[in-house]
């Protein structure tokens, strides 16, 4: 089936295109700086001559990207684990999303679970503000990746939606693909995971119904919930929470954002574990007698946020925060001192990486509070969220 809409400029690349934008690729300079980086060890030539080779998107999947990741992985995490993989496997294809935590790693480690179950990985969602540079658009679109375009005027910004929704049923019902997308536009910097409306309302487009509710179950929303035991960014965040309280109208860089990708890609993590939901359908046909589209997007919303925030694995630095934050002992049972002593020290460490302009330079001692305060309130947040989450679902009981 030929869709009416014209996804090129968003779409991945097909498999008819495949190896002429590879061919190009490679002769990127900046490709192959990235990838000299990323592995310092590679015979650049023959590595290009080897993605020149790959036939389609499921080839440069299994063969280029699946060993990729597991280096990733083995660098920089201690642990990737999933659970819910037989929940997936029944829903596919489906929409899963997430909590967006690292800008690259989050689509890209649950594909890694998929590829290790030998299950079909998902086409990724992508913002074009991270596509600075058109090697990076043509890297990512070979990669099963779609474009998510941003800030624009409100009638452009329509079009896109409508664009960018259909697009995702299209994925979903035509080319039995399972899409990725992230549950807000942009990182959740403190950790305070919560479903964007807009998003919903963006999935719901498309569906030729009147019924919202109706529009969305064809695309078998699976929220999943991403904990990482570490977030190498948490000091970028800080100091932006910073600059942001200095000066509000403060906006990251292209730089700020490149420099955030590659902290994110190789920089440590520690454990890393995503629990994947049911589908949230049979909550939906329970909605399909609401006419109030405003009330439903929020009961839709509430629904996802609960799903992610009752499945975040919490480890002890988690714990950890959240007494220091609160200043109780009321998880002490949950962590040791040696672990306490541990979390200080990384979160010195870590403030102690924050460079910042001229303007944020003087009060040295209330800035670095600051973003203290705000280190622990992004390792604390997944528990708040969690215990909310828990006395919500024992109400409704």
């Amino acid at each position: 089936m030929t869709p009416d809409i014209d996804f090129s400029e968003i779409s991945p690349y097909s498999d008819g295109e495949f190896r002429e934008k590879m061919a190009q690729l490679v002769l990127e300079p900046g490709f192959e700086h990235a990838v000299r980086y990323i592995m310092p060890d590679v015979d650049y030539p023959a590595f290009a001559e080897t993605l020149k080779q790959v036939p389609d998107q499921q080839h440069f999947q299994t063969e280029i990207m699946w060993p990729f990741l597991e280096m990733l992985a083995k660098k920089t995490t201690s642990d990737i684990t999933v659970g819910g993989l037989d929940i997936a496997e029944g829903a596919m294809p489906c929409t899963f999303i997430t909590n967006h935590r690292d800008i690259v790693l989050d689509a890209s480690f649950l594909n890694l679970c998929f590829l290790r179950r030998h299950l079909p990985t998902s086409e990724i969602a992508i913002g074009n503000n991270l596509l600075i540079y058109d090697w990076i658009t043509d890297l990512v679109k070979l990669n099963k990746s779609f474009i998510v375009k941003r800030n624009l005027r409100i009638t452009k910004a329509l079009e896109a939606a409508q664009q960018l929704s259909a697009y995702i049923r299209y994925a979903i019902n035509t080319k039995k693909e399972s899409v990725w997308i992230a549950q807000r536009e942009g990182r959740a910097k403190d950790s305070n995971d919560l479903t964007q409306e807009a998003v919903i309302k963006m999935l719901a487009l498309s569906g030729g119904e009147d019924n919202l509710a109706a529009n969305l179950i064809p695309l078998k929303i699976t929220p999943v919930a991403i904990s990482y035991e570490y977030d190498p960014n948490d000091y970028l965040k800080a100091r932006e929470y910073l600059l942001k309280k200095i000066d509000p109208e403060f906006k990251k860089s292209q730089r700020d954002d490149l420099f955030s990708m590659e902290t994110g890609l190789l920089q440590p993590k520690g454990k890393v574990h995503f629990e994947i939901a049911p589908c949230i359908n049979p909550q939906l046909e329970s909605l399909l007698h609401l006419t109030d589209k405003v009330e439903v997007v929020r009961e839709v919303c509430d629904i996802i946020n609960k799903a992610i925030h009752l499945r975040y694995r919490i480890y002890p630095i988690n714990y950890i925060a959240y007494d220091m934050l609160n200043h109780t002992e009321e998880y002490a049972d949950k962590y040791t001192p040696d672990e306490v002593a541990a979390f200080d020290a990384y979160i010195t460490n870590q403030l102690a990486k924050v460079e910042l302009p001229e303007m944020a330079a003087q009060d040295h001692k209330a800035n670095y509070e600051y973003m203290h305060y705000m280190m622990l309130t992004m390792y604390s947040n997944p528990l708040k969220n969690q215990l909310a989450a828990r006395q919500d679902s024992m109400a409704e009981v």
